[in-house]
């Protein structure tokens, strides 16, 4: 953005699109897009307003908190406002925040405390003389709803409170004892629903036939907000206190969680952080247990745990200046394209590829995203310069799954297909389907390229330290023309190369030899066959077993095969048909390629008891690499999928597992973890 004005246009657009999706989240309970994705636009304006503070107005969206009174419950006016928390997402983010804080109280030494970001919906407790008065909900911060008699029906809320056990300071334990007997006590926390409870409840609603809530804080919020307590009675939630309002005589934060502990409240004991690399290190360990906990998080507060500084350093904004979310990372994020280019593939497919402003998802930066074939970016309609949402699923590439029309400032262009291929100026064909732009040309520089790259990629040979800045290297040296080429280099042709050391040069040579042994499934998938992806490798590997049965087979044949069709057929017959690629193959042969073919792997003595059996496999795997965790199902007789069904029998779940968990609770399929698996293949 270059104008002081397109920043500014920019910002208003964004308040507008903010505020829509915070009134209907927080006030009508409805998600019209994902947390990840509103967090993504929140903390671009916030960023940009930081940037440019003359474009901050009263009426932004990081100037207040959300909410709004419903009609049916009497209002309440907070004595202290309760103030939102600013959003952070990295280490450099929270090094900033840091350093801002240390300039502003003279490089004061101050500790954290961290706890967790429970996914709930704020209230507030009201005890008079101990016993439960009013709550109230945060509605726009200053003035919230009345709903003190839902939130009566949650068990964990204490009616009347009393000291369950021992505080060390003496002296805290007196004033809160005074508070009891007469006096105000104020608490404050998020009321929320186990994962469990949550699930039960909308497998309810599925089978009446309504429509289940999105999430599990939606529907916590609902409850609390129906007019008839009756129906929050009838729904398991539950309440976690975070802060105590009243002066107890607390003078740290972490003092106020031992207190909410020994007044009888749920709270989570966090930890005190003596520096950033502590807090850093709570974030990582709360992040890898996120998916094990009961209820949702969706990140990590922090807080300067000396009260006196945190008073002290005030509000800027909807935001206490000592208190920030760091927030786990995201499958989803909005960031702007700058440009689109195409790229050309080793079949000679034309992918358009979406430049992007640089933006972090599960901790990665993204600067570019496929936008698949040209059907899809008339879909989409997506022009340069538009502001998209991304997606990241697995180690593929991300994907703009929307544009946010109502983003455009007008200086967005359109798009269009390159007729001619850009690497070597052949006219470019559309496929048989007529969905993507082929080059024809079999020679084209920029496909023999990518089948070099996919020739040595993980799925196939596997070739260690060898990447495509080396490829490149080695053919624009002339060193190689083709796979086979890559099994006779020498250490002395690698000298030839930039960045490679002697230790370097050895090492790479090593993993090439390494790599001369090669199953069979991996071998028929480097060779780069149209229509001929991993599975469908493994299934000609299983139907022929050897390299010489694959290519005399027939058409006939090559329909037999499970999952293979006419037109896969017809490509695999159409590539061993090539005089060219059966001289490629007798060089690979010649220079020292061995295949193992798949007779010889089950002669190991796999049991066959996986036989008949779908799995499916969703998150990340830990113990295992989730290509060997493949190769034990194959190997054993299952057979793998990558979308849930009835027809699944396992679904084997790591890390962050996402919606197939869900999906394969509801049809009943039976879910195991890493070490699960691991007990049934030993």
């Amino acid at each position: 953005m270059s104008s002081k004005q397109e920043i500014k246009k920019r910002i208003e657009k964004l308040k507008k699109e903010i505020s829509k999706y915070r009134y209907a989240y927080h006030v009508l309970n409805q998600q019209l897009i994902s947390d990840s994705v509103l967090d993504s636009l929140k903390h671009q304006l916030y960023n940009l307003e930081q940037q440019f503070p003359e474009f901050i107005t009263d009426d932004s969206p990081t100037q207040r908190v959300a909410g709004a009174v419903l009609p049916g419950f009497s209002k309440y006016k907070h004595k202290r406002p309760m103030i939102s928390i600013e959003d952070i997402f990295d280490e450099k983010e929270l090094q900033d925040w840091e350093d801002y804080l240390k300039k502003l109280t003279n490089f004061i030494a101050f500790d954290y405390f961290c706890e967790m970001k429970i996914d709930g919906f704020a209230i507030c407790l009201i005890y008079k003389n101990g016993v439960f008065f009013r709550g109230a909900t945060r509605g726009d911060g200053k003035i919230g709803e009345d709903v003190t008699q839902n939130l009566k029906t949650i068990e964990s809320i204490p009616l009347k409170l009393r000291i369950h056990k021992s505080l060390p300071n003496q002296q805290i334990e007196k004033i809160i004892t005074s508070n009891i007997q007469e006096g105000i006590i104020e608490i404050r926390g998020e009321v929320y629903m186990d994962k469990k409870d949550f699930e039960r409840f909308n497998e309810q609603k599925i089978r009446k036939g309504d429509k289940p809530f999105a999430n599990p804080r939606n529907l916590a919020a609902g409850s609390i907000r129906q007019i008839d307590p009756k129906l929050a009675a009838s729904r398991k939630l539950k309440f976690l206190a975070y802060d105590i309002v009243t002066n107890l005589g607390q003078i740290k934060h972490s003092q106020e969680h031992e207190i909410l502990e020994a007044i009888g409240f749920n709270t989570d004991k966090g930890k005190k952080c003596a520096n950033l690399k502590q807090v850093e290190n709570f974030c990582d360990k709360v992040e890898k247990r996120r998916n094990s906990l009961p209820f949702q998080i969706d990140g990590v507060v922090i807080n300067v745990d000396d009260n006196k500084i945190f008073e002290k350093l005030g509000v800027a904004g909807k935001s206490w200046r000592a208190s920030r979310a760091f927030k786990f990372s995201a499958k989803q994020a909005v960031t702007v394209v700058k440009n689109i280019r195409t790229q050309i593939g080793r079949t000679g497919a034309i992918t358009p590829i979406a430049e992007l402003e640089p933006v972090k998802i599960e901790g990665i930066t993204i600067s570019r995203a496929t936008l698949h074939n040209e059907d899809q970016i008339k879909k989409l309609g997506i022009k340069i310069y538009d502001t998209v949402i991304i997606e990241r699923a697995g180690d593929v590439i991300p994907a703009v799954v929307e544009v946010l029309f109502k983003l455009r400032t007008g200086r967005e262009k359109s798009f269009q297909m390159p007729k001619n291929c850009v690497s070597c100026g052949e006219k470019l064909i559309k496929d048989e389907k007529g969905a993507i732009l082929r080059c024809p040309n079999k020679d084209c520089f920029a496909r023999r390229k990518e089948s070099l790259y996919h020739f040595v990629s993980k799925k196939a040979f596997n070739i260690d330290h060898l990447g495509p800045k080396i490829i490149d290297q080695l053919i624009d040296q002339h060193l190689i023309s083709d796979p086979s080429d890559l099994f006779t280099l020498t250490q002395g042709d690698l000298v030839l190369l930039e960045r490679q050391a002697k230790k370097s040069s050895e090492n790479l040579i090593s993993a090439i030899t390494e790599s001369k042994k090669i199953d069979f499934e991996k071998f028929i998938y480097s060779l780069g066959i149209r229509q001929v992806g991993e599975e469908t490798a493994i299934d000609l590997s299983k139907k022929f077993g050897s390299l010489e049965k694959l290519k005399n087979a027939s058409i006939e044949e090559l329909e037999a095969v499970r999952d293979i069709g006419e037109i896969a057929s017809q490509a695999i017959y159409n590539w061993f048909s090539s005089k060219t690629n059966i001289q490629l193959l007798e060089k690979i042969k010649e220079a020292g390629v061995e295949i193992i073919n798949l007779k010889n792997v089950a002669d190991v003595g796999y049991l066959q008891k996986f036989k008949g059996k779908k799995f499916v496999l969703t998150g990340g795997l830990f113990l295992m690499d989730r290509g060997d965790a493949k190769k034990k199902i194959r190997a054993m007789g299952g057979e793998i999928s990558e979308s849930i069904s009835k027809k699944t029998d396992y679904l084997i779940v790591g890390e962050n597992p996402g919606s197939k968990l869900t999906k394969a609770k509801k049809l009943g399929v039976k879910v195991i973890n890493e070490t699960e698996f691991l007990e049934i293949v030993q």
